[in-house]
């Protein structure tokens, strides 16, 4: 039996709580567990008992000179975004189109060149995992513990599948099976043809994890996923045998809330190794092959990383920003301007790294010093899903359903 928690606060809980008030919290989370099999994961926001104001108030914004813009180019509405739960429902590129859902089941087709709607679709239940695509297929996840499989042409659903529990990320393909990642830290693979169960793994969970998962990433000889146990694991996508194993974090600390170490950011594959963060853990590089650990430095993220300019860049469980040079420990620069704000992931566009916060407002960030040199709100109730770039323009997917599309100038 397991809690999940709310990322976005229990970092605040980390470092600005006293010994007492974890016990309290602990104690809290302890009688709001969510069922082992089949479950909807129960959401525990660590807000309910301390605001903002009284634990990390978000740093305020302050002006900046505009040396870039973004120049908004067509926005759509795509259902109710990310609903009342604590999803991070993600949009996806593929061949030129732009694949979103909404928690209430829409899903919809989107050119990226026009904005024109290609197809929309409303599925039975309550979307928490996507969206993936790829092999002329879109992919997205349930509550209620199904994997759904639609067509790219036309939006029509080709097979659904119930998995063990619910899923919080995209599920991916290879074009032979299709896998998702459960919250009780299985991995599952389904055919493509017919959703039937092709393999399974499954990991030791422990006692207390963060609310979410990284989706798997798939090489063409390796399904690489991220465990709340702070594992990275590789295994076969034919038949699931076990590759490899390594640690991205060692859980310490007295109190389960200070041993929460998942891997929650998407994993980052470059050329033959692949990269991964953990929360109160480390930044690690593997190789994808062996495992063998190419470089690692302590960081705590549940966010993915990009790379550019020779840098590796990510935001932390604080919402500070960092580049560090590749390969090494060498911070380059770092920005604590966005503190709190609860950020994305960082996304590469340009000559800049771009980020969203709590509020909606997009931050145009230069690779090359950090300092913020743009800046438009997209979303006025916020932006959770990560960021996607493409030949110049920025596509932002907001809490309230709207996708935006940006042309960077």
């Amino acid at each position: 039996m397991n809690s999940k928690m709310n990322p976005s606060s229990t970092g605040s809980i980390q470092n600005h709580v006293t010994s007492g008030i974890r016990l309290l919290v602990l104690f809290a989370l302890t009688f709001a567990l969510t069922a082992c099999a089949g479950f909807s994961g129960v959401s525990l926001n660590p807000m309910s008992w301390f605001s903002d104001d009284e634990v990390n108030p978000p740093t305020p914004l302050i002006d900046i000179p505009l040396e870039a813009t973004l120049n908004r180019l067509w926005s759509v509405d795509i259902g109710n975004g990310q609903g009342d739960n604590y999803t991070e429902i993600t949009p996806s590129i593929d061949g030129g189109v732009i694949y979103a859902g909404s928690e209430n089941g829409t899903v919809a087709a989107i050119e990226m060149s026009s904005g024109n709607t290609l197809w929309r679709i409303r599925i039975e239940g309550v979307i928490t995992g996507g969206v993936g695509s790829g092999d002329g297929l879109v992919m997205v996840a349930t509550e209620s513990a199904e994997v759904i499989v639609l067509n790219q042409a036309d939006g029509t659903v080709k097979w659904r599948h119930g998995v063990s529990s619910e899923v919080l990320s995209a599920p991916q393909t290879n074009g032979d099976v299709i896998v998702a990642q459960t919250v009780d830290d299985k991995l599952v693979a389904l055919d493509v043809g017919d959703g039937e169960q092709r393999w399974i793994y499954e990991t030791t969970q422990p006692a207390l994890t963060l609310r979410g998962s990284s989706k798997p990433a798939m090489t063409a000889d390796a399904v690489i996923a991220g465990f709340s146990n702070g594992t990275l694991v590789a295994v076969s996508p034919e038949d699931g045998v076990y590759l490899w194993e390594e640690r991205v974090a060692v859980p310490e600390g007295e109190y389960d809330i200070d041993r929460v170490i998942d891997v929650d950011g998407d994993l980052l594959v470059d050329g033959g190794r692949i990269l991964a963060a953990s929360y109160q853990g480390n930044l690690m590089a593997f190789e994808i092959t062996s495992g063998r650990i190419v470089w690692g430095m302590e960081a705590s993220s549940y966010h993915g990383m990009v790379l550019g300019f020779g840098n590796i860049y990510y935001s932390d469980d604080k919402s500070q920003i960092f580049a560090i040079r590749d390969n090494s420990e060498d911070i380059v620069w770092d920005n604590s301007d966005l503190l709190h704000r609860r950020i994305t992931a960082p996304t590469a566009v340009g000559n800049y790294i771009a980020v969203a916060d709590y509020e909606g407002y997009v931050h145009l960030v230069s690779q090359i010093d950090g300092r913020i040199v743009g800046r438009t709100q997209a979303d006025g109730d916020g932006v959770r899903a990560n960021l996607l770039a493409n030949n110049g323009r920025l596509y932002v997917f907001g809490n309230s359903g709207r996708l935006t599309a940006y042309q960077l100038q």
